[in-house]
């Protein structure tokens, strides 16, 4: 069951390894590699959490920001993205929870003019690492393209 404790693990500061396709749901199998930074703390007395993001993308390195918080009634937390190369704009909430220590999240929302469903998932969290993993689906949630993949590790 998840609790608004469940992003503890994460706050403090991290080196991130992002592998990421390089075209989405185009039947695609090239990916690149990059590395970046994360830097996360608690919000709201603890039912919510901010991260601030350095991802040195082979393109050009930008800054983003992700805002969490806990919904105590429904026991779901929402997720929202904010990308610093689009400061005015922020991504629809991803909303989800824990179970057995995976972070399941899901959103629907339109990739290229066309209906969606996000998948978020944290997986294999121990104090010095963990892996965050994002997937789209164009048919309703039966199949998933995982598309980005960030590793983390915990900075001394």
């Amino acid at each position: 069951m998840s609790s608004h404790r469940d992003f503890d693990f994460l706050f403090g500061a991290w080196r991130v390894q992002h592998r990421r396709l390089k075209e989405r749901l185009a039947h695609c199998d090239a990916w690149e590699e990059f590395s970046g930074f994360s830097t996360v703390q608690p919000l709201l007395r603890g039912f919510g959490n901010v991260d601030d993001n350095f991802i040195d993308l082979p393109g050009g390195a930008y800054r983003a920001a992700t805002v969490r918080s806990f919904d105590s009634e429904t026991g779901k937390w929402a997720i929202w993205w904010l990308d610093a190369r689009q400061p005015h704009q922020i991504d629809v909430p991803i909303i989800g929870s824990f179970d057995n220590g995976i972070g399941t999240f899901l959103a629907d929302e339109p990739f290229r003019g066309k209906p969606i469903t996000v998948r978020f998932l944290w997986t294999a969290i121990t104090r010095q690492s963990c892996r965050w993993e994002q997937a789209f689906s164009e048919d309703g949630a039966r199949k998933w393209e995982t598309n980005w993949i960030m590793d983390f590790t915990r900075m001394a």
